[in-house]
């Protein structure tokens, strides 16, 4: 039995609109991941950009858990 794999002219990518209030920002993302990379279909080729787009509402509603809100500090390097 030969392996089939996905062709690029093939896939569809359908539209997917993520309510982001009350959820955890880690958990949301790692969910939303999973579909931009298409890890959700059944013929999913890992070569190929079976992705479907997300459109997040309600961002500003995330829930972040722990201390990450106030002690999270991001560093910007200009690599001069």
């Amino acid at each position: 039995m030969k392996t089939v794999f996905a062709k690029p002219g093939s896939i569809r990518g359908d539209w997917f609109v993520v309510d982001a209030s009350d959820k955890t920002l880690g958990r949301l993302a790692s969910q939303i991941a999973h579909r931009l990379k298409g890890k959700h279909k059944a013929d999913y080729s890992p070569h190929v950009d079976m992705g479907d787009h997300i459109v997040v509402v309600n961002a500003d509603k995330i829930r972040v858990t722990g201390r990450k809100l106030t002690d999270k500090i991001y560093y910007h390097h200009t690599g001069h």
